[in-house]
């Protein structure tokens, strides 16, 4: 029996156009020390030693100093870690891998899966590696680390990056595809005993079955994906197999769905958003549907300007929403507008019934700055 962590898609240096500046700094970092994090947690549960299934980083041309960094807390883990090149951060000239700034820091604990083949863990536990060696592989990146391959009475871990054909959303003529074929005839026969995929940032399968995994992004990198990053337990011998996840992400990417039509909507909208913990480390986008009037729409801008101080990122899903202002001749009834403010209010607020977003935009910074809102 033997006990690893099987993760990937750490994707180092990666950077997100919809954080600001501070955010993206912290998000950067972040997702070094949840390498720290992956390590704490294989020295907890005792495991042997870790498999980072390809992307290690976001791509090759990264500063030298996020790469003393990442080496850094590589050495940091306590335990070995063995790190697959993938379509990110594949081999080749100019290569991530060959880089002295992350090369020269690194400790004997870390291993480059950097041949494809076997590559010895000890007496009873072997990887099969499938490294990339390019950014587009014309067959499928996996199939080929398994030709010739026999039963060796060892247990054996296939490290592999790649889309599953048959399984995701991919085009299975596309030279990049892992076939399911060869891996489940591997494991039929015994030449492997389980498959540690990377490239997919969500965990499959769900429900833990089989012995083909993904186990998705440590750190969250997209709306498409549910909750804060995972690893993957294995606890893995020649008949047996446990997977069990844990998280050790604190981002997340939060999709907020919602129809305003009142006040009370609004309320709901406002205690929605206060309720999410961690907010510094939540990427928020909003789609937003309905019909407000003008003290409304100024009272839901003030609520979004409010909560976008706390997130990391508050912004809305333009293709997706469809909210109407609609102006009423009472909006600015009982508050200090007159004379040419008024008569400017009033050519604002037809405007905007014809549907000039101009119009309401203005309008609804006149009523905001005339103190519609409090």
């Amino acid at each position: 029996m033997v006990r690893f962590i099987h993760t990937s898609d750490w994707q180092l240096g990666m950077t997100r156009h919809y954080l600001p500046p501070e955010a993206q700094a912290r998000f950067t970092a972040d997702r070094i020390d949840a390498v720290r994090r992956i390590g704490e947690l294989a020295r907890r549960l005792g495991a042997e030693f870790v498999v980072v299934a390809g992307d290690v980083f976001e791509h090759s041309n990264l500063p030298d100093a996020h790469l003393a960094r990442a080496a850094g807390a590589l050495g940091e883990m306590g335990v070995p870690v063995y790190l697959l090149p993938g379509n990110h951060d594949h081999l080749g000239p100019g290569s991530v891998w060959s880089r002295d700034a992350f090369t020269k820091g690194l400790l004997g604990s870390v291993h480059i899966l950097d041949a494809p083949g076997i590559h010895r863990v000890s007496e009873s536990i072997e990887l099969v590696a499938a490294p990339w060696t390019g950014k587009h592989p014309e067959a499928d990146p996996v199939a080929g680390a398994l030709g010739g391959l026999a039963p060796g009475g060892t247990i054996r871990i296939l490290v592999g990056h790649g889309m599953l054909g048959g399984v995701t959303f991919t085009d299975d003529s596309d030279g990049s595809v892992v076939r399911p074929e060869p891996l489940h005839q591997a494991l039929n026969a015994g030449v492997i005993h389980y498959a540690a995929l990377g490239d997919r940032h969500i965990m499959w399968p769900p429900d833990n079955s089989g012995r083909i995994h993904y186990p998705g992004a440590h750190e969250s990198t997209s709306f498409r994906e549910k909750g804060p990053g995972k690893v993957l337990e294995v606890e893995l011998g020649d008949e047996t197999l446990t997977v069990t996840p844990h998280v050790v992400g604190r981002w997340e990417h939060v999709l907020v769905d919602a129809d305003l039509e009142s006040d009370a909507d609004l309320n709901a909208l406002d205690a929605q958003l206060s309720a999410m913990s961690d907010r510094e480390r939540t990427i928020v986008k909003h789609v937003l549907r309905g019909s407000l009037d003008m003290a409304q729409s100024a009272r839901l801008d003030e609520i979004l300007d409010r909560h976008k101080e706390v997130f990391a990122s508050l912004t809305a899903r333009a293709r997706h929403s469809d909210l109407v202002i609609i102006p009423g001749g009472d909006d600015f009834a009982g508050l200090p507008v007159g004379g040419f403010a008024k008569t400017a209010a009033d050519e604002l607020a037809a405007r905007a019934a014809a549907g000039d977003d101009t119009a309401v935009g203005a309008l609804k910074l006149m009523y905001r700055l005339a103190g519609g809102v409090r």
